[in-house]
């Protein structure tokens, strides 16, 4: 199994990114897709949860408004579309597939808010 997560980069406060998590090697659609963070720091903490083909969403409060998660089941790819970004969304960005007991995880994509 691989995920390997794109888009990450050096962004002004109020700007936007989008990040790209390509996953092969698994039943993608039968995976809940997630996207983590993780400050210098700090612990990693959740930031979004996209579920298999009914396409639900949950997010973290401290990004409610501002990120959308999205999956392309015919792609094996999911999305984090991050607008407003601010300085304290600083973090290399982690893919997760999960399901049920079963987790793989990306390597990481570093996302700057830097003015």
């Amino acid at each position: 199994v691989q995920l390997v997560e794109s888009g990450g980069g050096l962004v002004q406060p109020g700007g936007s990114l989008r990040l790209s998590c390509a996953a092969s090697g698994l039943t993608f659609s039968s995976y809940a897709m997630n996207w983590y963070r993780q400050a210098p720091g700090k612990e990693r903490e959740w930031v979004a949860t996209v579920s298999t083909t009914v396409g639900s969403t949950n997010y973290a409060d401290s990004v409610k408004g501002r990120f959308t998660i999205s999956r392309d089941n015919a792609k094996n790819t999911v999305y984090l579309q991050m607008n407003n970004l601010k300085p304290e969304d600083t973090a290399v960005y982690y893919c997760n597939a999960r399901r049920l007991r079963t987790y793989y995880w990306g390597q990481g994509t570093q996302v700057t808010v830097s003015s």
